[in-house]
Protein backbone atom coordinates (compact mmCIF):
# COMPACT_ATOMS: atom_id res chain seq x y z
CA UNK A 1 0.00 0.00 0.00
CA UNK A 2 1.51 3.44 -1.24
CA UNK A 3 0.24 6.35 1.06
CA UNK A 4 1.48 10.34 1.25
CA UNK A 5 1.55 11.16 4.82
CA UNK A 6 1.55 8.12 6.86
CA UNK A 7 4.05 4.85 6.45
CA UNK A 8 2.81 1.71 7.08
CA UNK A 9 4.53 -1.57 7.97
CA UNK A 10 3.87 -5.17 9.50
CA UNK A 11 6.17 -7.02 11.65
CA UNK A 12 5.97 -10.02 13.93
CA UNK A 13 1.60 -10.03 13.17
CA UNK A 14 1.69 -5.69 14.90
CA UNK A 15 1.03 -3.33 12.34
CA UNK A 16 3.20 0.24 12.48
CA UNK A 17 1.11 3.67 11.44
CA UNK A 18 3.42 6.24 11.62
CA UNK A 19 2.41 10.23 10.89
CA UNK A 20 4.79 11.15 7.86
CA UNK A 21 5.18 15.27 8.01
CA UNK A 22 8.14 15.29 10.01
CA UNK A 23 8.73 18.81 8.27
CA UNK A 24 5.01 19.78 9.89
CA UNK A 25 5.80 18.24 13.27
CA UNK A 26 2.65 15.56 11.62
CA UNK A 27 0.07 18.57 11.43
CA UNK A 28 -3.47 16.55 10.68
CA UNK A 29 -5.11 17.14 6.95
CA UNK A 30 -7.53 15.93 5.13
CA UNK A 31 -5.66 13.72 3.01
CA UNK A 32 -3.86 12.29 6.25
CA UNK A 33 -7.71 11.72 7.72
CA UNK A 34 -8.65 9.41 4.55
CA UNK A 35 -4.93 7.84 4.81
CA UNK A 36 -5.88 6.74 8.53
CA UNK A 37 -9.11 5.47 7.99
CA UNK A 38 -8.15 3.03 4.68
CA UNK A 39 -5.22 1.89 6.63
CA UNK A 40 -7.65 0.64 9.55
CA UNK A 41 -9.75 -0.51 7.10
CA UNK A 42 -6.71 -3.11 5.76
CA UNK A 43 -5.66 -3.94 9.22
CA UNK A 44 -9.23 -5.22 10.12
CA UNK A 45 -9.28 -7.01 6.57
CA UNK A 46 -5.85 -8.57 7.75
CA UNK A 47 -6.28 -11.58 10.06
CA UNK A 48 -2.11 -11.52 10.12
CA UNK A 49 -2.24 -8.04 11.93
CA UNK A 50 -3.44 -8.75 15.64
CA UNK A 51 -2.55 -5.33 16.75
CA UNK A 52 -1.72 -1.96 15.53
CA UNK A 53 0.77 1.11 16.63
CA UNK A 54 0.38 4.44 15.66
CA UNK A 55 3.59 7.03 16.24
CA UNK A 56 4.48 9.76 14.56
CA UNK A 57 7.52 10.98 12.87
CA UNK A 58 10.50 12.84 13.93
CA UNK A 59 10.45 14.75 17.39
CA UNK A 60 6.24 15.33 17.36
CA UNK A 61 3.43 13.05 17.32
CA UNK A 62 1.07 15.64 15.86
CA UNK A 63 0.68 18.99 16.24
CA UNK A 64 -2.66 19.45 15.70
CA UNK A 65 -4.61 20.49 12.43
CA UNK A 66 -2.51 22.33 9.68
CA UNK A 67 -3.04 25.86 10.28
CA UNK A 68 -1.14 26.60 7.07
CA UNK A 69 -4.07 27.44 4.89
CA UNK A 70 -4.76 30.24 7.93
CA UNK A 71 -8.26 31.63 8.26
CA UNK A 72 -9.22 28.82 5.49
CA UNK A 73 -8.13 26.14 7.61
CA UNK A 74 -11.86 24.94 9.36
CA UNK A 75 -13.76 26.75 6.43
CA UNK A 76 -15.24 23.87 5.61
CA UNK A 77 -16.02 22.68 8.82
CA UNK A 78 -13.14 20.37 9.40
CA UNK A 79 -12.96 18.31 6.46
CA UNK A 80 -14.15 17.89 2.82
CA UNK A 81 -16.75 15.20 3.92
CA UNK A 82 -20.33 15.97 4.14
CA UNK A 83 -23.50 14.35 5.09
CA UNK A 84 -26.65 13.53 2.74
CA UNK A 85 -27.55 17.14 3.63
CA UNK A 86 -24.72 18.46 3.36
CA UNK A 87 -23.49 19.41 6.35
CA UNK A 88 -19.58 19.26 6.83
CA UNK A 89 -18.51 16.16 8.79
CA UNK A 90 -15.61 16.90 11.50
CA UNK A 91 -12.41 15.16 10.07
CA UNK A 92 -10.82 14.01 13.17
CA UNK A 93 -14.49 12.44 14.76
CA UNK A 94 -14.20 10.19 11.60
CA UNK A 95 -11.06 8.76 12.40
CA UNK A 96 -11.94 9.04 16.08
CA UNK A 97 -14.75 6.88 15.13
CA UNK A 98 -13.10 4.46 13.15
CA UNK A 99 -10.53 4.13 15.25
CA UNK A 100 -13.09 3.32 17.93
CA UNK A 101 -14.86 0.84 15.60
CA UNK A 102 -11.00 -0.61 14.98
CA UNK A 103 -11.27 -4.84 15.28
CA UNK A 104 -7.99 -4.78 16.52
CA UNK A 105 -6.58 -3.28 19.41
CA UNK A 106 -4.98 0.43 18.76
CA UNK A 107 -1.72 1.45 20.79
CA UNK A 108 -0.95 5.27 20.82
CA UNK A 109 3.13 5.45 20.98
CA UNK A 110 3.13 9.11 21.84
CA UNK A 111 6.39 10.12 21.08
CA UNK A 112 6.48 14.17 21.39
CA UNK A 113 3.69 16.82 20.82
CA UNK A 114 0.58 15.88 21.00
CA UNK A 115 -1.91 18.95 20.23
CA UNK A 116 -5.56 19.40 19.39
CA UNK A 117 -6.45 16.39 17.19
CA UNK A 118 -3.11 15.11 17.85
CA UNK A 119 -4.47 14.14 21.52
CA UNK A 120 -8.09 13.90 20.66
CA UNK A 121 -7.70 10.98 18.49
CA UNK A 122 -5.63 8.97 21.01
CA UNK A 123 -8.51 9.24 23.02
CA UNK A 124 -10.59 6.07 21.57
CA UNK A 125 -7.27 4.13 21.45
CA UNK A 126 -7.09 0.92 23.54
CA UNK A 127 -3.47 1.52 25.17
CA UNK A 128 -1.00 5.63 25.41
CA UNK A 129 2.06 5.34 25.95
CA UNK A 130 4.18 8.41 26.37
CA UNK A 131 7.73 8.92 26.14
CA UNK A 132 9.70 11.41 28.44
CA UNK A 133 9.17 13.93 25.29
CA UNK A 134 5.38 13.75 25.14
CA UNK A 135 3.48 17.17 25.67
CA UNK A 136 -0.43 17.12 25.53
CA UNK A 137 -2.74 20.34 24.99
CA UNK A 138 -6.51 20.30 24.54
CA UNK A 139 -6.07 24.01 23.24
CA UNK A 140 -9.35 24.69 21.60
CA UNK A 141 -10.46 27.35 23.94
CA UNK A 142 -7.33 29.16 22.83
CA UNK A 143 -8.21 28.64 19.09
CA UNK A 144 -11.56 29.61 19.74
CA UNK A 145 -13.17 26.71 18.70
CA UNK A 146 -14.98 23.90 20.35
CA UNK A 147 -13.39 20.24 21.44
CA UNK A 148 -13.47 17.53 18.31
CA UNK A 149 -13.39 14.22 17.62
CA UNK A 150 -15.74 13.19 19.78
CA UNK A 151 -13.57 14.13 22.81
CA UNK A 152 -16.48 15.84 24.85
CA UNK A 153 -17.52 11.70 25.01
CA UNK A 154 -14.05 10.04 25.59
CA UNK A 155 -11.98 12.16 27.59
CA UNK A 156 -14.72 12.74 30.65
CA UNK A 157 -14.96 8.98 30.75
CA UNK A 158 -11.05 8.21 30.81
CA UNK A 159 -9.68 11.22 33.22
CA UNK A 160 -13.51 12.07 34.89
CA UNK A 161 -15.34 14.89 34.29
CA UNK A 162 -13.73 17.77 36.52
CA UNK A 163 -9.84 17.05 34.99
CA UNK A 164 -11.68 16.98 31.78
CA UNK A 165 -13.16 20.61 32.02
CA UNK A 166 -9.99 21.79 33.44
CA UNK A 167 -7.94 20.79 30.74
CA UNK A 168 -10.15 22.02 27.98
CA UNK A 169 -11.08 25.23 29.76
CA UNK A 170 -8.21 26.21 30.04
CA UNK A 171 -6.07 24.92 27.37
CA UNK A 172 -2.41 24.55 28.84
CA UNK A 173 -0.22 22.26 27.91
CA UNK A 174 1.57 19.85 30.11
CA UNK A 175 3.56 17.18 30.21
CA UNK A 176 2.83 13.44 31.10
CA UNK A 177 2.20 12.21 34.56
CA UNK A 178 5.13 10.73 36.13
CA UNK A 179 4.58 8.31 38.86
CA UNK A 180 7.35 8.79 41.14
CA UNK A 181 7.59 9.21 45.24
CA UNK A 182 6.73 12.82 46.34
CA UNK A 183 9.42 14.90 48.62
CA UNK A 184 8.24 14.95 52.22
CA UNK A 185 7.36 18.70 51.93
CA UNK A 186 5.64 18.32 48.63
CA UNK A 187 3.55 15.05 50.72
CA UNK A 188 3.14 17.68 53.58
CA UNK A 189 1.59 20.31 50.79
CA UNK A 190 -0.64 17.95 49.27
CA UNK A 191 -1.78 16.67 52.52
CA UNK A 192 -2.43 20.11 54.01
CA UNK A 193 -3.93 20.60 50.67
CA UNK A 194 -6.52 17.54 51.20
CA UNK A 195 -7.38 18.50 54.91
CA UNK A 196 -6.94 21.79 55.42
CA UNK A 197 -4.55 23.24 57.72
CA UNK A 198 -3.44 21.70 61.20
CA UNK A 199 -6.45 21.58 63.86
CA UNK A 200 -5.06 23.73 66.96
CA UNK A 201 -3.97 21.18 70.03
CA UNK A 202 -5.67 20.88 72.69
CA UNK A 203 -3.63 21.60 76.00
CA UNK A 204 -1.96 19.12 78.00
CA UNK A 205 -1.67 19.21 81.70
CA UNK A 206 1.12 18.50 83.47
CA UNK A 207 2.07 14.28 84.24
CA UNK A 208 -0.30 13.48 81.59
CA UNK A 209 1.20 10.89 78.61
CA UNK A 210 1.09 12.41 75.05
CA UNK A 211 -1.59 11.33 73.05
CA UNK A 212 -0.54 7.98 70.24
CA UNK A 213 -0.56 8.48 66.69
CA UNK A 214 -3.86 6.40 66.72
CA UNK A 215 -5.77 8.73 69.05
CA UNK A 216 -9.03 10.22 67.13
CA UNK A 217 -8.34 14.11 66.53
CA UNK A 218 -10.68 16.17 68.39
CA UNK A 219 -14.09 17.19 66.85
Amino acid sequence: MEFQQILFDVTDHVATVTLHRPDRMNAFTGTMMREIIDVLDHTDADDDVRAVIVTGAGRGFCAGADLGGGGETFAKGGSDVQTDVGVPRDGGGLVSLRIFDSKKPVIGAINGAAVGVGVTMTLPMDIRLASEQAKFGFVFARRGIVPEACSSWFLPRIVGISQAAEWCYSGRRSRRCRRRSPSPQAAGRRQRARCGPDRPRAPRMPGTPAPSSTTRPPG
